[in-house]
């Protein structure tokens, strides 16, 4: 057995399923499925299976098609799909892995008007309101789970997790916030998880004893009126008797107005609830939600928090982690930076998933790094995320490949992002990319001005130089205190009174930052508790605290502005936006749309709005008013009849978009 992680190397045995080690690769929806290419289907979980990860759990698939999350979603309802599935299994098995089929009833947050739950309650997040089951409505759905199970039995999976967390359809009957029914499937506790228990025991009877059922219970709802911590263990100790292998951490509902796998929750914020539950059960219990590296990995099963670890995203960043963890390579891991672009804002956009830091990610059939037919001497010219991804990539074919930086470190502008407060794990990014540069053999040249003449003997040149930020041309009299976002976030000191134009991405990155005082909350589960509002599930059911969110006081005044007639952040991601906007709405920053920029003075940002002039007074202008491409180089270059691919920000400045520009330029050096 190897040295390196040596409890997370460590095999398992499920239900008689053995296992190679202790790592779980949670469920994801990618849709992948819903596209009805099974090749593709089978090479993504196959790639992950040769990467060494112990048990995946696929994507949600639907037991009906009133289940289902969206309308058309997957599942397993007939012989071509029970076929479809097998060439996923088959694949994943010829790789050494196993699989596991998730059962995702989605209830009241099923996408359509046929959605089904305890009761006529709607959810926040769906337009519909579902349809109260009887008692006959009931027994379908279990009846349907059931098949489901034999079905992902049928089709070569070693097991199935039966979703009953995140306030899906089994969660829905668990807890009054949403069960507001008085008959024998609601009112006292034993009625309401009476159908996760039925469900659960008759899936173990149809399957039989050697099959894997692992149920997803979950922890914390963060929603009112949701479960208590002893309700929680009496739950999970009756899933345990009704026959489940294992229990899989569940942390909110996809409702609740916490985050919980965003790039500001500190990793491993929810283990101390695993470890809680862990003593209460025989069966293991797995531990997750924001868990990205080996070392924070193996130090929860260390201190004895779980028996398994669950890492979703992680394996999206790259399907090598387990084997280059093994090998003494973590260093050599892509870090999941947990920023949601690629991967759940793509979900929630009824779009195939990716990952900002790996863009084969879903793409394994399509795109790929084959060595070079005939070895190239390539120029990259700038260091930031698309230069590096495509300096990496080319010399990963074979390439002999030069990188040139004028400054004095690579990064480009992830070296701003990495300074935002809830942006740390950015700065893991810049580490991964520098240590994958030497492993790869790129010549990086810093701190040198690629000039024409010195790139006269490339045969390929890559123009990735970024951008310059936009100058809106805003008159500015003497004595006004104006500073853009890049001499603010690289150290320029600012004003008790800030406003801030422009209410992009950028704005608001930039409003954290000049709010926030003190220790990062990212980095202190105790201030991130605090500030969300997040209490102890044994004191207050659901798990939220009686005295809601308490952040720390804001180091400024903020006033964060914009030109559109329209709600500050509303272009902000999907699945992200809400969580920045809550975050400068708690430190008391004034977001304000529909106003042009007048002129700065001495005395602030004078605008123009509907009413007229109005001065928003302040002590320093922070403009964030765009970015334009930095492309002054590539221009040289056609001039001289030479023919550069120019990629990132180089090509669209956009909202330093660095899922694009990562996307495109692994893309180019995959054709070179």
């Amino acid at each position: 057995m190897t040295s390196h992680y040596p409890l997370l190397s460590q095999p398992i045995t499920l239900s008689g399923v053995p296992l190679r080690n202790r790592v779980l690769m949670g469920s994801m929806h990618t849709g992948l499925e819903e596209t009805g290419d099974w090749n593709r289907v089978a090479e993504f979980y196959a790639t992950r299976a040769r990467g060494g990860v112990g048990l995946m759990v696929t994507g949600g698939m639907a037991p009906n098609r009133e289940g289902g999350v969206f309308p058309g979603a997957a599942g397993l309802f007939t012989g071509d799909d029970i076929a479809n599935h097998r060439i996923v299994t088959d694949r994943v098995h010829a790789a050494g892995g196993r699989i596991a089929m998730q059962i995702l009833h989605a209830g009241r947050y099923a996408y359509g008007k046929g959605c089904v739950s305890a009761s006529a309650v709607k959810s926040p997040i769906s337009p519909f309101t579902p349809v109260e089951l009887d008692a006959e409505g009931i027994e379908k759905q279990i009846a349907d789970i059931v098949t489901a199970a034999t079905r992902a039995q049928e089709a070569g999976y070693d097991g199935v997790e039966v979703m009953g967390s995140e306030g899906y359809f089994l969660n829905q009957f668990i807890v009054q916030h949403t069960n507001r029914r008085t008959d024998d499937w609601g009112g006292a506790y034993e009625n309401r998880i009476r159908l996760p228990v039925e469900v659960v025991r008759r899936v173990r009877e149809a399957v039989g004893p050697d099959f894997i059922v692992i149920y997803r219970i979950s922890l914390i709802d963060l929603v009112p009126n949701g479960s208590t911590w002893p309700e929680v263990v009496q739950l999970a100790k009756a899933i345990e008797a009704a026959g489940a292998s294992v229990l899989n951490t569940g942390i909110g509902w996809h409702e609740a107005r916490v985050p919980t796998i965003a790039t500001s929750v500190p990793r491993r914020a929810f283990a101390w609830l695993t470890a809680r539950l862990r003593p209460e059960v025989s069966i293991p219990v797995i531990a997750s939600n924001r868990i990205n590296t080996p070392d924070v990995a193996e130090t929860i099963l260390a201190e004895g928090e779980a028996d398994m670890i669950s890492m979703a995203r992680p394996f999206l960043a790259d399907p090598d982690f387990v084997a280059k963890a093994q090998s003494g390579r973590a260093a050599e891991i892509a870090p999941c930076i947990g920023c949601n672009q690629a991967c759940l804002d793509h979900t929630f956009s009824g779009r195939l998933t990716s990952c900002l830091v790996n863009p084969r990610a879903c793409h394994e059939t399509e795109l790929s790094y084959p060595p070079a037919p005939t070895p190239k001497r390539i120029a990259v010219v700038g260091a930031g995320p698309a230069g590096l991804t495509a300096a990496i990539t080319a010399a990963g074919r074979g390439h002999q490949v030069t990188l040139f930086e004028r400054g004095a470190y690579i990064g480009g502008q992830l070296n701003l992002a990495r300074k935002i407060p809830g942006k740390e794990e950015f700065s893991g990014l810049v580490d991964w990319f520098a240590t994958m540069l030497t492993a790869s053999g790129v010549d990086l040249q810093l701190n040198t001005e690629a000039r024409p003449d010195l790139l006269a003997d490339f045969e390929e040149i890559l123009i990735a130089t970024g951008i310059t930020p936009r100058d809106p041309g805003i008159p500015t009299e003497a004595g006004a205190t104006v500073l853009g976002y890049a001499e603010l976030l690289n150290g320029a000191p600012a004003g008790g009174r800030v406003v801030i134009a422009g209410a992009g991405g950028i704005g608001f990155d930039v409003a954290e930052y000049l709010t926030h005082q003190g220790e990062s909350p990212s980095l202190n589960i105790n201030l991130w508790n605090e500030e969300w509002g997040v209490g102890d599930p044994a004191l207050t059911a659901g798990g939220l605290a009686p005295e809601g969110p308490q952040p720390q006081p804001p180091a400024r005044q903020v006033t964060l502005v914009q030109r559109k007639a329209e709600k500050p952040g509303r272009h902000l991601g999907k699945t992200t936006g809400w969580i920045h906007r809550a975050t400068l709405a708690m430190k008391g920053v004034t977001m304000r749309g529909g106003m042009s920029y007048s002129r700065i003075t001495p005395e602030g940002l004078e605008v123009i709005t509907r009413d007229g002039p109005e001065l928003l007074p302040a002590d320093t202008v922070v403009l964030c008013t765009g970015q334009e491409p930095l492309r002054r180089l590539a221009d040289q270059l056609i001039a001289e009849g030479r023919s550069p691919h120019i990629i990132g920000g180089a090509d669209v400045a956009g909202e330093l978009d660095a899922k694009r520009a990562i996307d495109q330029a692994a893309r180019l050096a995959a054709t070179l």
